[in-house]
């Protein structure tokens, strides 16, 4: 969200377009991996411009302000999300121990554990990060001797534990290898780098 917030700042309605776009690019592709972002307020607190027209374009606006936002971005803690599924297992009430060890192998979180009336069954459900969920049928199948079936449905998003910034936490090390794949620079620049160039 882009919210005006300034004073009796003049020309701001002739570049309020110009504005727009570069805060959708900038929130397009962010600043730590040119990832979109989530649930982000962008406030514009002042604004100074020139009083001739001609300087105020989109050619001038569009780049200074994509700037400005990167770069407010990365001084406001980001943090990522990763998607989670639901996971929901049938399986024999004898085998319930080979899917608790399962699950938090892969940073799984029980939800709940109810039997199935009339019959030796047992529904678990579970959250399990998208990123664990690689080859977790065959791991469970694996821990209950093929008794366990589960079906994962994407639930919602959660916010990845760590620092992106900080190299050395999980957040850090998932940032540079998206960097990596994508071909970007291994570090991030700081946010002085794109305020200085204005």
């Amino acid at each position: 969200m882009l919210v005006d917030t300034t004073k009796q700042c003049q020309f701001l309605n002739e570049i309020q377009d110009s504005c727009v776009s570069a805060f959708q690019q900038a929130t397009k592709e962010g600043a730590v991996c040119d990832e979109a972002l989530r649930g982000c307020r962008f406030n514009i607190m002042d604004v100074s411009l020139h009083a001739d027209a001609i300087h105020r374009g989109g050619g001038q606006i569009l780049p200074a302000c994509r700037k400005v936002c990167c770069g407010a971005e990365l001084t406001a803690k980001p943090r990522f999300q990763e998607p989670i599924f639901l996971v929901e297992i049938q399986t024999p009430d004898d085998a319930v121990g080979g899917i608790y060890n399962c699950l938090s192998q892969r940073r799984g979180v029980v939800m709940g554990e109810e039997p199935i009336s009339g019959t030796p069954l047992v529904m678990i459900k579970a959250f399990l990060p998208v990123a664990e969920s690689f080859g977790f049928t065959q791991a469970l199948r694996a821990a209950t001797s093929g008794r366990a079936f589960p079906q994962c449905v994407f639930d919602h998003w959660e916010e990845m534990g760590g620092d992106p910034l900080d190299p050395n936490s999980k957040a850090g090390v998932t940032c540079a290898s998206i960097r990596k794949r994508k071909g970007i620079k291994d570090v991030i620049p700081p946010a002085e780098s794109y305020l200085d160039k204005l």
